[in-house]
């Protein structure tokens, strides 16, 4: 690898306000606040709008969609025929 081309690969938090998740992994991407992690040390954090502890599909909160009833309901409105034929 050719030297200073590469971004500071560091220790990183990456924290979920909202799911009230945070875990240190590394990473490049560099944050403009700090906090201090369970271990004493500082780290700059990285706040996300989701994670897996926000997220419906992960949270089990997600709603399931009822395809067949809008089909019906497409049906019932603008005609459930068979398609024109082409001419």
């Amino acid at each position: 690898m050719k030297p200073g081309i590469h971004p500071e690969y560091r220790p990183v938090v990456f924290r979920d306000k909202v799911g009230e998740l945070a875990f240190l992994t590394r990473s490049t991407i560099a944050g403009d606040q700090t906090v201090t992690w369970d271990d004493g040390n500082t780290y700059p954090v990285v706040d996300v709008e989701i994670s897996s502890a926000s997220h419906p599909f992960y949270t089990g909160s997600a709603r399931v969609m009822d395809t067949a009833g809008r089909v019906e309901r497409f049906q019932r409105r603008y005609g459930g025929g068979a398609p024109a034929a082409v001419r």
